[in-house]
């Protein structure tokens, strides 16, 4: 699809304020493996992420890992189509780590690019999860328009609900995600949208880890 081309004077980033971050939410657990963690795209699935547009690395310190989307965009008003409206992407990956550690996911940062009208609202909404195990809460952001300029909301689990990878186990990690965009009393000749990437592409989505070591 096709991205709406915003007016230039729109394309100025505006700063969102992050969401608060309890202390230590994101460093929860021990230091990271030494050795370098791998991990593999098993399955993409969904409207928002298409074969080829979504890509996984890992952050060379162990601490995080990313995930870039390059066309995932939900919009309305316009030319838009009813099912522009909704996007989303469901993710299945297999984290490799070295022998006598497991993870958990500390929290997740989420960016991306929006252009709303007066009127209009967006919707970010994300979870994830373990094979077998408890999903996290699945969380939802609102960006009420007139709107122009990057985004990103930041979430934290608490260091008492961290879910860990059973040690010894392989057990796949499911991301999902989803946007939404609303007319509202917005325009309809006018176009507004959501989406978790930018114009250069270099915004990306960041995944933090917790580690701690297995019982020897």
């Amino acid at each position: 699809m096709r991205r709406p081309i915003a007016p230039a004077a729109c394309l100025a980033a505006l700063a969102l304020p992050l969401a608060a971050v309890p202390a230590g939410s994101a460093e929860a657990g021990g230091p990271p493996p030494p050795d370098r963690i791998v991990i593999d795209v098993l399955t993409v699935n969904g409207s928002g992420c298409a074969a080829g547009t979504a890509a996984v690395a890992t952050a060379a310190d162990n601490t995080a890992f990313t995930v870039t989307y390059s066309d995932y965009l939900a919009q309305a008003g316009g030319n838009s189509a009813p099912t522009d409206v909704r996007k989303n992407c469901q993710i299945n990956l297999r984290v490799h780590v070295p022998h006598g550690f497991t993870y958990a996911i500390a929290g997740a940062d989420y960016r991306g690019f929006a252009h709303l009208q007066h009127g209009a609202t967006g919707m970010e909404r994300a979870g994830y999860y373990h094979q077998g195990l408890s999903d996290t809460a699945v969380v939802s952001h609102t960006l009420q328009g007139s709107y122009s300029g990057n985004w990103q909301f930041s979430d934290r689990t608490d260091v008492a609900e961290l879910v860990y990878k059973p040690c010894g186990e392989d057990r796949n990690f499911n991301i999902n995600t989803e946007l939404r965009v609303y007319k509202g009393t917005s325009d309809p000749s006018r176009t507004s949208f959501m989406a978790f990437d930018s114009a250069d592409g270099s915004i990306k989505t960041t995944y933090h880890f917790a580690w701690k070591e297995c019982p020897a």
